[in-house]
This record gives C-alpha cells, structure tokens and sequence, in this order.
C-alpha cells in the first residue's frame, strides 16, 4: 500500500494507509502521571505496557519525514493524533497541508479542504482487525490480548527502552516485518514500523516531535528516534 503519491503540483494526496499502524499506536504517546522509576533499570514487556496505559481522551503531536524524487528535499508532515473515545482514531495533518482522516465504525474517512470526503472500508484489509485489538490492548496494558497478535521483546532501560512488536496474523508479517516502539519512563517518543525491504518508517511523538522540529533530514530524525541525540 503506497504511503504518498504526488499529482504534478507537488501536493501530497494519500491513496492508502499505510500508515494505519502508527495511527494505531500513537494515540498512546500521551505524557502519563505514573511516579518515576529508578533510572537505568532494566525493564521487560510488561513495565513498558504499564507505563503505556492511557485514559480517554488522548492527543499527541506528532512529525514525519517524506522522501521523494520530486523534491531536493524530504517533506515534513506534522500535526496531531488524537484518540476522543474509545472507538474513534483521529489522524489531524496540519502541516504542509491540511488533512484528517479518522478511523471510526469500521471505516476511514479522509478530509481535505475543497473536496469530497473519501472513505476506505477497514474491512477489505483484514489484517487491520489485529493492528485495532492490538491497539486497544496496548492502551490498557493487556499482555495477553496483545500477544494473541504479537510477540513481544523488550531491551534497554527505564531512561531509554525498546518494544519489538513481531506480528503473528500472516497478512500483516507479509508486509511489516516488525513495529519498534521507542521510549523513555512513561513517554513513547517513536514509532519504527520497519519493512521487509530493509526500509524503516519513522514517526516522532510528543516530547520528540517537539526536540525535531528543526530536524531537515532523515538521518537526523533516525537517530533522534532511536535516543541518539536530542532530548
């Protein structure tokens, strides 16, 4: 599934979500209230899914970096995910262009300014009910459910940790050959959804969209992503 196309103005039209994993997840980046814990410690699948856990409604900005040949430069997409109820995902782009898709009874809608509304029914992907259950099981800290989905491998400590969500459902393994979450106490800071191709594609959230926002290339989000630099 394409992530962007480009009609010959330049202006980026989406014609398919492939981001949808990263707008399944993000929603949980939300800084939480949760009393710190001792710096430097090892953590596991299951501290990091508690620290994860998030009350309704919850919103976060986020940033991207989009390559393209017909530019000299990557695009950077920036504005907010939002999650207002407990069925309701929310993908609000407000920058270079103004676009908002949510996700909401079984279907995507995408708005722009000036045209019609396009909808995209969720189920002629059925590999999206697992990312959805999954989603909903992140927010409430379920082991169990999220690993009827995926299996799950921690590394690093309470001031910067990793989570490897391998898929099990065979339709979402064909294309995604693993999502990594990036963190840091109680904040997820990034989102790698990686390919089979050996391509990753990276989204910043909360604290770290806000330390990147001056970033201009996708080397330097890769590594703010990954904890190298900034913040």
């Amino acid at each position: 599934m394409p992530l962007l196309t480009r009609t010959p103005n330049q202006t980026p039209r989406p014609q398919r979500l492939r981001w949808l994993p990263i707008l399944l997840l993000a929603t949980v980046s939300t800084m939480s209230q949760a009393a710190p814990d001792k710096v430097g410690a090892s953590v596991d699948p299951g501290w990091i899914l508690t620290k994860l856990q998030r009350p309704l409604p919850a919103s976060t900005p986020f940033l991207e970096l989009r390559g393209s040949r017909l530019l000299k430069s990557p695009l950077k997409i920036s504005g907010r995910y939002l999650r207002p109820d407990a069925d309701t995902l929310v993908r609000d782009v407000t920058s270079p262009y103004q676009e908002t898709t949510t996700l909401a009874g079984g279907e995507a809608r995408v708005a722009r300014a000036g045209q019609p509304i396009r909808r995209f029914q969720l189920s002629r992907a059925p590999e999206l009910a697992a990312l959805q259950a999954s989603f909903g099981a992140l927010l409430a800290g379920d082991r169990g459910q999220l690993e009827r989905h995926y299996s799950l491998a921690a590394s690093g400590t309470t001031g910067h940790w990793q989570l490897l969500l391998t898929p099990k459902d065979v339709a979402l393994a064909a294309k995604t050959h693993g999502i990594v979450l990036h963190g840091r106490g109680s904040e997820l800071r990034c989102i790698e959804t990686r390919t089979h191709a050996g391509e990753s594609q990276r989204t910043l959230l909360a604290g770290a969209a806000r330390d990147g926002a001056a970033i201009a290339d996708v080397q330097a989000l890769a590594a703010l992503c990954q904890g190298k630099r900034g913040g």
